[in-house]
């Protein structure tokens, strides 16, 4: 299976009649393995400053987590495995694996919890076939 149809099958599937509104995966060197045609044009130091982030929790909370130059307020999370923001009425969940990133962005009506399944769900299978 391609990176591309774990993006489009698995994190941009829908719950409810809802969706994410941008999803990717991506390798922790920042390298693209697969994104959503929505997935926000970002700066190579802002996933440099996620990642830290992943290696120093915390890290990220004193600014926010800007990706794509949206800037999203560092909410609970778990320290060096899942990062949870937000924005408004929306938000972002990136979860890490052994090899990768696992990113989704939501807006209303999607829920956190929901992003946070459906992103977590994955970044779990992931680390349980090793990648």
């Amino acid at each position: 299976m391609s990176w591309q149809t774990y993006v489009d099958d698995h994190l941009m599937c829908e719950i409810d009649g809802q969706h994410l509104s941008a999803a990717a995966i991506m390798g922790l060197d920042g390298s693209v393995w697969a994104q959503s045609d929505s997935f926000p044009q970002f700066k190579p130091e802002e996933i440099t400053a996620i990642v830290n982030d992943f290696n120093e929790p915390g890290s990220l909370a004193p600014t926010g987590l800007f990706l794509g130059s949206t800037k999203y307020m560092v909410i609970q999370g778990e320290a060096g495995a899942v990062i949870r923001g937000k924005k408004g009425s929306g938000g972002i969940t990136i979860k890490k694996t052994n090899q990768a990133m696992v990113i989704g962005i939501y807006e209303e009506p999607l829920t956190p919890g929901q992003c946070n399944m459906i992103v977590e769900r994955l970044g779990d299978y992931l680390i349980d076939q090793g990648l």
